[in-house]
């Protein structure tokens, strides 16, 4: 097996068994099951959990960052690709395999005992709250509403992996509908 292949193949089993159970619930054991790389080939490629654990959230941040563009760039107005934001969050809160934001659970889990993971972490937030800023900004808002409407999102987040529900993204984005017609009123 290839450099790429194995790397990928661990990536993939990683971020699956991290995101289910974990990331201390997972020893390297099973990921190296889980990915048909042999535990010699694992440390090679990433010598201790930590690291592997820092590189799955770094693919995990360009992928949502990619598709949370996306998202928000198919809208004809800019206030539009604010609440598409919301919208988004409402589809992935769907998905069956919803688990909460991997970045705030791998903060809870890992964020006082590991500064690298604390600042990947913080660096996918600043990323997410860059861009909501940015689609507030286009919408003529003021830069204080994209903090306003960065905490529902996050508040989002953290009820929907509590109730089980997607239904906290449709709460989060009426109320940003609100603030953005406040502001537009004022």
């Amino acid at each position: 097996m290839d450099h790429t292949t194995a790397e990928a193949r661990l990536l993939d089993a990683a971020d699956t068994l991290f995101y289910e159970r974990g990331i201390q619930a997972v020893g390297m054991d099973a990921i190296r099951q889980a990915s048909g790389v042999s535990l010699k080939r694992t440390y090679q490629l990433f010598p201790s959990k930590e690291h592997l654990v820092e590189a799955v959230l770094r693919r995990r941040d360009l992928a949502i960052r990619e598709q949370l563009s996306a998202y928000t760039s198919a809208r004809s107005t800019p206030a539009e690709g604010v609440l598409a934001v919301f919208d988004y969050l409402y589809d992935w809160f769907g998905q069956p395999d919803f688990r909460g934001c991997a970045f705030i659970n791998s903060f809870a889990e890992l964020g006082p005992a590991s500064a690298n993971v604390a600042d990947i972490v913080r660096t996918h937030k600043q990323a997410v709250a860059d861009h909501l800023a940015a689609l507030v900004a286009a919408a003529g808002r003021p830069p204080a509403l994209a903090a306003q409407l960065l905490v529902l999102a996050n508040g989002a987040m953290v009820t929907a992996a509590i109730a089980g529900s997607p239904e906290p993204a449709r709460d989060a984005r009426a109320a940003a509908q609100r603030l953005l017609d406040a502001d537009a009123s004022a």
